[in-house]
């Protein structure tokens, strides 16, 4: 019996796995693009590395509401596959959606730009930071059309040529960077306007090779759905409301760590490094899983939900408990990838043990918010974030680094007591949506 169960219980891992894998190459695929500009302007000087990542942080503030947005798409879509519904006619709603919001955060982003000079940075670095916003803003129509036929795509569980794109795009990014960054030819090096150039074609090319790639689908005589539309919105917002407030608390927390001592800002953007590496493997299974539970949950078959999502808190928190005890046995080992520093040492070695914690929390958390997602919960992942980090870690971090001076160690332990309470509320939130599709 126990066999069949263990063998049943495999086939569950291995669906998540197939769907989950390529989720991660995409993930990776993101992350690798940002270290490719990083890598290269670091070699043409420091203000034009400054700048981008200054100008970095603005836009990417402003628009992963609208990344968050999209992926409601799939949540509705597997919803309504499960359901049997015929979904193909939706694909140029879907398109439409996509860069009706890349026009409005498009805009938002540009604007952004005659606010820098006001925002305290150094007069050196204000007209790089504009440039570059100047002229990436514009280059949010190509991810954003990218994100939602990716998502489009997702609800039919095809997702290894979209991310696989993503994983080509970082090569292309790496040579345009290299071209318009430091010149070749005929094209004179260009600094930190030659790295915006390389970015917003790379996105516009991917956005595009997506359109061409389901082009077939489209029929170009249906008519927009505004009212599917307008479910996007609905879903949507909550889900890139969460992305925001939690962005945000990084954020802040960040910028505070900076304020206190330059040391404390380095060991935190590498606790930081490691744990946002760690996080694209429970965040790639928790979009998979929101897929696979949407699907079911259309078709009526509660049973397949709960296994999925047993199978996938199990790889999840499993995975990252693991990867949290790799953290505790060989804190310096894994600072010492970056730097050999002793005082950097000194400080993180003690608070590599809290993110060890802080790991397995997260990957709870990110699980429950894929049930919840596919559930189309969305409220209730953005009120479980506005209560883990901002009434509840924040007041924390207060009282730990202000009245007890704990410093950094401070804002990790109340970075993990959030990722706690975000799963509490979540693991409850899903228990009641259980106990009412059993009735």
């Amino acid at each position: 019996m126990e066999a069949i169960k263990s063998n049943r219980y495999k086939h569950y891992f291995f669906e998540l796995l197939t769907l989950a894998v390529p989720i991660l190459i995409g993930n990776l695929g993101h992350t690798l693009i940002g270290a490719t500009d990083i890598l290269v302007v670091a070699g043409y000087n420091i203000n034009s590395l400054a700048a981008i990542s200054i100008a970095n942080s603005i836009l990417f503030t402003i628009f992963i509401f609208g990344l968050g947005v999209s992926t409601a798409i799939s949540v509705i879509l597997s919803n309504m596959r499960g359901a049997k519904q015929k979904i193909k006619k939706y694909l140029p709603s879907s398109i439409l959606f996509s860069i009706f919001l890349s026009i409005i955060f498009s805009i938002i982003c540009y604007t952004t730009k005659f606010l820098v000079p006001y925002m305290g940075f150094g007069e050196e670095l204000v007209p790089y930071i504009q440039q570059y916003i100047g002229i990436v803003s514009f280059s949010i129509i190509g991810i954003y059309l990218y994100e939602g036929i990716k998502q489009f795509l997702q609800a039919y569980e095809i997702v290894k040529f979209p991310n696989i794109l993503l994983l080509i795009a970082v090569v292309l990014n790496l040579i345009f960077d290299i071209v318009f960054v430091f010149g070749f030819g005929f094209i004179p090096p260009m600094g930190v306007k030659g790295a915006a150039i390389a970015t917003s074609l790379v996105r516009t090319i991917v956005g595009l090779v997506m359109l061409i790639y389901v082009i077939r689908f489209i029929n170009i005589k249906t008519k927009p759905d505004y009212k599917y539309m307008m479910r996007i919105i609905k879903i949507g917002s909550p889900i890139g409301t969460a992305l925001l407030l939690e962005f945000l608390a990084f954020n802040i927390i960040t910028i505070l760590v900076g304020r206190e001592n330059g040391i404390l800002s380095a060991v935190h953007n590498i606790l930081i490094t490691i744990t946002s590496a760690t996080y694209m493997v429970p965040m790639s299974i928790s979009t998979a899983l929101a897929v696979k539970v949407s699907y079911y949950y259309g078709a009526e078959k509660p049973l397949e939900i709960k296994r999925y999502s047993y199978t996938a808190l199990i790889a999840g928190v499993g995975f990252m408990a693991a990867a949290g005890i790799m953290l505790a046995i060989f804190p310096e080992q894994l600072i010492k990838l970056f730097t050999k520093d002793t005082n950097v040492l000194r400080i993180a070695v003690p608070v590599v043990i809290i993110t060890a914690i802080y790991q397995v929390f997260d990957g709870f958390q990110t699980v429950m918010g894929g049930v919840l997602k596919g559930f189309k919960m969305t409220k209730f992942v953005s009120l479980s974030v506005l209560t883990g980090y901002w009434i509840v870690g924040m007041p924390i971090a207060v009282i730990l680094v202000g009245q007890y001076h704990m410093s950094l160690k401070g804002y990790w332990i109340a970075l993990a007591v959030s990722l706690c309470i975000i799963g509490i509320i979540q693991a409850f939130a899903a228990r009641y949506k259980f106990n009412k599709i059993n009735k």
